[in-house]
């Protein structure tokens, strides 16, 4: 085996769980994630660490349903404000750790250093240092060194990214949770900084429960003794059950309301629904700052917790990418919660637009813009993330058809070429892929739903369904743009921008 990044890729992607492993877990009965702690302990000690070495790292763990990639991204971008410049050549530390996932274009893309992605060459090199150790042990241990020698694959960047982390030296690690929280394997942190909970819905219902209760009781788990602990308003049930494990843990639960200077800030993230997750981040990081930094902190840095909340960047979420007459509209929202709220951001924008129009010509004002949605979701429910979407807007719009054209498409990157190999994903059905099965059924759905005479399009690959709408901009003429809503999976979303960004060489 080589060991380049591309031999890395492809290395972590015989890690991956193939579709027929996850509907088997999901069909279990009892409880699949009892063991997940103790094994995850397990696969550290193998790559030469006992959990409580990353305390090294001062970890700020952020779990939640809705809005935690955003948060952690936030609180980043706080912290890196105080990293050396110019101005401020004796900063307060000098790397900053952000662990997040899913990653959109690039696995590297979730382990960050100082807002920015580890190069492929560190990757690389990282990788391959736990891969060895994790062969090294199965030897010592008398077992086989193939892939059962090594944890699957959230789990194995899991321990690639505190190994980074120890590795780079970095001052402090942002650590976003993958699933859940008790049983999550970011959960080996045994001492945490702060903990934060961003809002909770329902979600992964197989693994977490089908209550806001149950969903809550794991989500909790990352609070620990000694780490302060902030969450947002929750819906009732959710927040006495975070208040009772906090009890449980002898730990100060408090509860973030949305900071009124918050909402003065052109925040980097722009969507309304960002504010909540942007007050949260101000407390986690200035809880961070005064327990580690307090007496070096200044009277008023203030001016570093607003530049940073300007300069927070979130590819795929709440983002605009324009190009000549089409204006791409990006949200990864994969939850009921998230598709509402993406549609809420969505609609916002289409009343500016027609504010603007109501501005100009009479003709302008009364012909309806062309909206398009382009959509795929393969894992969850589709169809009903789909009613969702279109109730959101049909409500927010007051029209009872919000788009004029939809197409639905699988997260194939590439008609020819296929998926770029940081995108490949083996826990779908191939068969139903190649079939086109769930986007088949996402067109009769929303046919229902729409009852219009709207063109309702399937398509195989992602850069055909671009393609499609930008056919779409021949037809309606030079003078309008076409507003386009991207959502429903952060695969689709990752692969759209991987389809724009390689026609820039990029």
């Amino acid at each position: 085996m080589g060991r380049t990044y591309s031999d890395a890729v492809t290395a972590l992607n015989t890690l991956q769980s193939n579709s027929a492993v996850i509907a088997s877990v999901r069909k279990a009965e009892g409880n699949p994630n009892i063991q997940a702690i103790p094994e995850m302990i397990e696969w550290c000690r193998r790559a030469g660490y006992e959990p409580a070495d990353f305390d090294k790292v001062k970890p700020i763990h952020i779990a939640g349903t809705k809005g935690k990639g955003s948060t952690s991204a936030f609180v980043s971008s706080i912290l890196t404000q105080f990293l050396p410049s110019s101005a401020q050549p004796n900063a307060l530390f000098r790397k900053v750790g952000l662990y997040t996932s899913p990653h959109l274009r690039f696995v590297r893309e979730r382990i960050r250093i100082n807002n920015e992605p580890l190069s492929e060459g560190l990757f690389a090199k990282y990788f391959f240092e736990v891969w060895d150790k994790m062969e090294e042990s199965a030897r010592t241990k008398g077992e086989p060194t193939d892939k059962t020698a090594k944890p699957s694959y959230f789990r194995f960047l899991t321990l690639m990214a505190f190994h980074t982390y120890i590795r780079e030296g970095v001052d402090t690690a942002i650590i976003e949770c993958g699933i859940g929280g008790e049983y999550d394997s970011t959960n080996i942190i045994v001492h945490p900084s702060v903990t934060g909970i961003t809002s909770l819905g329902i979600d992964h219902v197989q693994l977490l429960g089908k209550t806001i209760e149950e969903i809550a009781w794991h989500k909790a788990g990352i609070m620990k003794e000694g780490a302060p602990a902030f969450t947002v308003p929750q819906l009732p049930a959710a927040q006495a059950v975070l208040e009772e494990r906090a009890m449980e843990r002898s730990v100060k639960l408090q509860t973030v309301r949305e900071n009124p200077f918050v909402a003065e800030i052109n925040l980097g993230l722009e969507a309304p629904f960002q504010r909540s997750n942007a007050s949260l981040a101000v407390k986690l990081a200035m809880a961070y700052l005064r327990n580690h930094h307090g007496a070096e902190l200044g009277s008023n840095p203030l001016q570093k917790f607003v530049r940073g909340l300007e300069k927070v960047r979130w590819p795929g979420r709440c983002e605009i990418r324009r190009e000549d007459g089409i204006a791409w509209h990006l949200d990864s929202g994969h939850t009921l919660e998230s598709i509402k709220l993406a549609a809420s951001w969505f609609a916002g924008h289409i009343s500016r637009s027609l504010q603007t129009d109501s501005t100009s010509t009479n003709e302008a004002a009364s012909r309806k813009h062309t909206r398009v949605l382009l959509f795929n979701q393969q894992t969850r429910d589709a169809p009903a993330l789909a009613r969702a979407l279109h109730s959101a807007l049909t409500a927010a719009l007051k029209d009872e058809q919000p788009f004029t054209h939809v197409v639905f498409c699988t997260n194939l990157t590439f008609k020819e070429e296929g998926y770029r190999p940081d995108l490949i994903s083996i826990n779908t059905d191939r068969e139903k892929v190649e079939a086109l099965d769930v986007q088949k059924g996402l067109r009769d759905a929303w046919k229902e739903l729409d009852g219009s005479s709207g063109e309702a399009e399937v398509k195989g690959s992602i850069e055909e369904a671009v393609e499609w709408v930008r056919g779409l901009k021949t037809k309606e003429g030079e003078n309008e743009e076409i507003l386009v809503l991207v959502t429903g999976s952060s695969h689709l979303v990752g692969g759209f921008l991987e389809v724009l960004e390689s026609e820039k060489g990029g």
